[in-house]
């Protein structure tokens, strides 16, 4: 099973930064977002329609631009896996991708 989720980014902003306990691709799909990968001596500026794929095990940083950006995260995921009492209201995201 395949999930996406779509987020939506505000210039200014703090930068998030994710855990990917799981391989993901990051999609810009509107605006232009700043990346910046655990591991990589480099940062990326992806612009709408561009991706990135995240590997398993790092901790991605990600920003809007100037003009705020949607970015769509993709990951394949077996639902069952998931155990409920790792949700909260504060934390929905998936497992495979918690905030640090």
């Amino acid at each position: 099973m395949r999930e996406i989720r779509i987020f939506e980014l505000e210039h200014g902003e703090p930068a998030a930064a994710w855990r990917v306990a799981q391989p993901a691709t990051l999609k810009v799909t509107a605006g232009e977002v700043w990346l910046t990968v655990e591991g990589k001596p480099e940062d990326y500026w992806l612009a709408s329609g561009e991706s990135y794929r995240l590997p398993r095990g790092v901790t991605a940083w990600i920003s809007a631009g100037r003009h705020g950006a949607r970015v769509v995260l993709s990951g394949s995921r077996h639902f069952a896996a998931w155990p409920l009492r790792r949700w909260s209201a504060r934390n929905w995201v998936p497992r495979w991708l918690l905030p640090v």
